[in-house]
């Protein structure tokens, strides 16, 4: 038994101090030296401790060496080589996995009788192993620390060992001075330690206990070897759950305990540290009432109520450890062992609100920034928009993302049941600038894809056309008119946008629509390059429609202060400008994004327009409506609404169209179409953004789609048009349609069941499936829902709105099951809803032969267009913001030959 000025202590240890622990004289043995950790932690500790590991083992790679800042460090087989070669040591690092740790310390033990220190990080060793090695560890006078330790670090001797205790730079936190620190976490051992620095305390050793079930040098120990050390005239202790060491240990000089853990009281089973039991009275609770009573204290220390006595205090939070132990030090006539070098408190150098308005107490303030960060904080705030990190995008998404589960897709965060309640305006802004934006932002963007819907005398309609004419699909004919809408007819625009942005940040400009905005400076520095030598009649019907909306934008108003004649790419920049402005302050877009914005509604405008017929585009007038009237007043979905279905839509018309548009916005990054879309990004190279042609983007979208991706909805309305062929429907969306729907149903399910019966006596089993029934996701349950449809149905009865064909749907899946030809109720997808929703707006023109059901097909593809077209968008700008080249490749081993 050991005796020394602290008494009796049961167990036997070579360490009668503190000191002892980590010296400038201990030789190290690293075993498993080139392993991933010990590669990256040991050079640090190795020159920092002026180089005390003479070798380390790596079987099979003998004569290879570990590069450090001090030199290199041999590598042998095993131990006893590197003793045969000449090295002598007596600290002995163990980097070996739980099932190998116990292997590694005995032999360590039986080849070097001069090893008295073993330091193990391995964590989850065995109960088993830990005491056998104990027991041996003990017979031979040698003291473990570990397993699933950091390591020890001494601030005096500057010296660590044995883990990665302060990272790669030790020297920043521990300062020389009176506390010694255990932990059972290695992380907050040295965050103990810094916090303590900046409270003017410093350390003298720290030791990283670990915690796994079996501690070797715990609490007990270090009390013993604490109250030696002269050096030392207080300690920390950081305590977890579990164990009851702490309880058994006997401390001589202040100490600071912190507790954690309280939470795991609730818990049957470890987490975490493995050692972090609960129930066995050994929880967090129970440890504070050991060292309350250990303190003579009744309560925890708190700012509210600083309780300590002279023999220590008792904290649950790290951040308290500086305060309570100047308490407890100032009772025994102990000041700090130097001045406060600050404090760990959160001290933000630049914030966002995104808007919100925080009280005050969470509202942290922002204070200026040290040296030599202050001047990196300052370029940051006159940087304006976001900068995105690039990464492979070949099965990932800034943009969009779909809840396997649900089929729910979010574009930009926002769910498509979202966005199918708001405009098709709306959704631009939602597709390119994250955010749906306002009355005001939505009058621009009516305004901006409007002057470019009237194709009248231009290349792009002839063209359009002329595949129309050849007779190809509703992709290909709007593919033929953006192909001609390249980057020479948009860099005007686009380069005025960026002149703009650099001119109203150098500013100081903040918000776009500010009414009150100084132009003075701006327009004494002039604008020549935002006009033209004689009127634009574009630029004016633009200028004009926008005051005919009553929109506001700082931009605009100084184009239009400058005098002269405005360009239209001027007015496309200064309204895209004010779109982009609040997304850019935000920091939720790049420059790059609004950059690019006027060729965007642009190409939206383009893609609109060439959908419809060349007769219908004429010099003052687009499907009928006036100049004036499609910019000054007319929405985008208005708009789309009447190039669609040749008819001015009422408002519950609308709201469908709406509807409908919002769903189809995205279906997640993995669609056929925006795989295309990205990968005619990335074969541009998004890397140098300036190549990308948007156009081509759109391009990729479009041609991968076709009649079973886009123009699928056809087959859900043809389904409806059978059934209700002879039904006499006048109004679809009548409550009081007089159709026997019952009738209807139960005709159809006697038909398919006879169907499916004819089938199955064949021995066929390729039955036909019914269009906009059953989805491979919604069949787990006897009654089966897409979320989606039970969305749109929730909506339109809250809108009292009626949909015969919805509700044939509802009744058919139902009325499938009661009749045993389906083995439960399947849902109805969004693909019936969609169907649903197109068949009732065009009804009236169908059945009065304005539309024949070839123009159905064409109305149901195009419509697919008009929504996807801005998902696809949104895929574009985030793959060029963030992809790399050529990152939608598969890999050779992925690919296979078909004979």
């Amino acid at each position: 038994m050991f005796r020394d000025s602290v008494g009796p202590f049961k167990y036997f240890t070579g360490i009668t101090s503190l000191a002892q622990i980590a010296t400038r004289e201990d030789r190290v043995c690293v075993l498993n030296i080139l392993g991933g950790e010990s590669s990256e932690v040991t050079p640090v500790g190795h020159s920092w401790s002026g180089g005390n590991v003479v070798f380390g083992t790596s079987p099979g790679r003998r004569g290879q060496v570990l590069e450090t800042p001090a030199g290199n460090i041999p590598v042998y087989n095993n131990v006893r080589e590197g003793l045969e070669a000449g090295h002598r040591f007596n600290c002995g690092v163990v980097y070996l996995p739980p099932s190998a740790a116990d292997d590694g310390v005995v032999e360590l033990i039986r080849v070097n009788p001069e090893l008295n220190k073993i330091f193990i990080p391995t964590e989850k060793m065995s109960v088993h192993d830990a005491r056998e090695i104990r027991a041996l560890a003990q017979s031979r006078g040698i003291d473990i620390f570990g397993g699933n330790s950091l390591g020890v670090a001494d601030s005096w001797n500057q010296v660590r060992i044995g883990g990665a205790l302060r990272g790669d730079r030790p020297g920043d936190t521990l300062r020389k001075g009176s506390i010694a620190i255990l932990s059972n976490s290695g992380g907050f051992t040295t965050t103990i330690a810094q916090y303590l620095r900046m409270g003017g305390w410093g350390t003298t050793t720290l030791v990283s206990s670990g915690k796994d079930v079996y501690i070797h040098y715990a609490a007990p120990e270090f009390a013993f070897a604490f109250g030696n050390d002269e050096r030392s005239q207080a300690a920390v202790l950081y305590c977890e759950p579990g164990g009851y060491y702490e309880f058994d240990a006997e401390f001589s000089k202040p100490v600071v305990a912190c507790v954690v853990g309280r939470w795991k009281s609730k818990l049957t089973r470890a987490v975490g540290h493995a050692g972090a039991m609960s129930g066995g009275g050994d929880d967090a609770a129970s440890k504070e009432r050991w060292f309350m009573e250990k303190f003579g204290v009744d309560a925890l220390f708190t700012p509210d109520r600083p309780v300590c006595s002279a023999k220590g205090a008792v904290v649950t939070n790290i951040a308290l450890i500086p305060a309570a132990l100047s308490a407890v030090m100032a009772r025994n006539g102990v000041k700090p062992d130097f001045a406060p070098e600050g404090t760990m408190e959160l001290k933000p150098w630049f914030g966002s609100n995104m808007g919100l308005a925080l009280p005050k107490d969470i509202d942290l303030p922002v204070v200026p920034a040290v040296a030599p960060y202050d001047s990196q904080v300052e370029a940051l705030a006159r940087h304006v928009g976001s900068v995105f990190a690039r990464e492979s995008l070949k099965d990932a998404s800034g943009a969009s993302q779909m809840d396997a589960k649900t089929q729910l897709t979010r574009l930009n965060g926002v769910s498509m049941l979202d966005a199918a309640q708001v405009p098709l305006e709306g959704n631009v802004g939602l597709a390119l600038l994250k955010e749906t934006g306002g009355p005001n932002d939505r009058k621009l963007v009516n305004v901006g894809i409007g002057a470019f819907l009237n194709l009248h005398g231009d290349a792009t309609l002839a063209a359009a056309q002329a595949a129309r004419e050849a007779g190809n699909a509703p992709n290909a004919v709007l593919a033929a008119a953006l192909a001609i809408v390249g980057p020479r007819r948009t860099e005007r625009s686009r380069a005025l946008t960026r002149e703009l942005i650099e001119r109203f940040a150098q500013a100081g400009l903040r918000d776009a629509l500010d009414e009150h905005f100084d132009l003075t400076p701006l327009l004494q520095a002039g604008g020549a390059t935002l006009l033209g030598s004689e009127p634009d009649p574009r630029a004016q019907a633009m200028l004009d429609g926008l005051h005919a909306r009553g929109a506001r934008s700082v931009f605009v108003r100084f184009v239009e202060s400058l005098g002269g004649h405005p360009s239209a790419d001027a007015v496309l920049a200064a309204i895209s400008a004010t779109l982009g402005w609040g997304p850019l302050m935000r920091k939720r877009v790049s420059r790059l994004t609004v950059e690019c914005l006027p060729a965007w509604l642009q190409l939206f405008g383009t893609l609109l327009g060439a959908s419809v017929d060349a007769s219908r585009h004429q010099p003052t007038r687009f499907c009928g409506i006036a100049e004036a009237e499609l910019l000054g007043q007319r929405s985008l979905g208005e708009v789309a609404y009447v190039a669609l279905l040749h008819a001015a839509p009422g408002a519950s018309e609308l709201f469908s169209f709406q509807t409908l548009v919002g769903l189809l916005l995205s279906n997640g990054p993995g669609t056929i179409s925006a795989q295309g879309a990205k990968g005619a990004v990335s074969s541009d190279g998004p890397e140098q953004p300036e190549r990308v042609q948007l156009n081509k983007g759109l391009l990729g979208f479009l041609s991968h789609c076709g009649y079973a991706h886009g123009g699928n909805g056809y087959e859900g309305v043809a389904f409806l048009l059978d059934q209700f062929k002879d039904s006499g429907l006048a109004d679809p969306g009548s409550a009081a349609h007089g159709v026997d729907l019952a009738a209807l149903v139960a005709r159809y399910v006697d038909t398919y069941a006879r169907y499916k019966s004819d089938k199955k006596l064949s021995g066929n089993l390729d039955i036909q499936k019914i269009p906009g029934v059953n989805h491979p996701v919604f069949k787990d349950k006897p009654v089966n829902h897409d979320p989606r449809e039970v969305f749109v149905a929730k909506l339109m009865a809250e809108r009292g709105e009626h949909n015969v064909f919805h509700d044939f749907y509802r009744a058919l899946v139902q009325k499938l099951y009661d009749e045993g030809v389906s083995r439960n109720v399947y849902c109805v997808n969004i693909d019936a809803v969609i169907a649903a929703l197109l068949l009732k707006i065009v009804w009236p023109a169908y059945r009065s032969g304005k539309i024949g059901a070839d123009a159905l097909e064409t109305a149901a593809f195009t419509i697919f267009l008009y929504a996807r077209m801005l998902g696809c968008a949104a895929e574009i700008d985030d793959h060029l913001n963030r992809g790399r080249n050529m990152d939608t490749r598969a890999p050779a081993s992925a690919c296979r030959f078909v004979a």
